[in-house]
């Protein structure tokens, strides 16, 4: 009886150890997009810069694309970074959990 124990607490463990690395993993690319995100910014912009001062310098056009993108970037870093004003991740945390629970069957439906 106790080894059988043993055997499921080592089981529980795993699948903890399991869930603790799939989240770290999921963090690690959601951080790794937003870089990749900002870097496009970076590089985009000033190309968009280069070409509206040569092809039309009376109308800065650019203006737009770096305060709308930029917006865009802000954005998600501040989802990134768990510094969401509305979705943030406690807000998705119960949401989980509140879907978790609509979904588990119950025991026993005939009670």
């Amino acid at each position: 009886m106790g080894v059988i124990f043993i055997q499921q607490l080592k089981m529980e463990s795993n699948h903890i150890e399991e869930e603790r690395y799939y989240r770290a993993q999921k963090r690690v690319e959601e951080i790794k997009q937003f870089y990749q995100h900002l870097t496009v910014y970076l590089l985009c912009n000033p190309i968009v810069i280069a070409v509206n001062l040569m092809t039309s310098p009376e109308f800065l056009y650019f203006w737009w694309s770096l305060l709308g993108w930029g917006m865009a970037v802000v954005l998600h870093g501040l989802k990134v970074f768990n510094f969401g004003l509305f979705f943030n991740k406690e807000w998705e945390d119960k949401k989980l959990k509140e879907f978790m629970e609509k979904e588990k069957p119950t025991t026993n439906k005939w009670e």
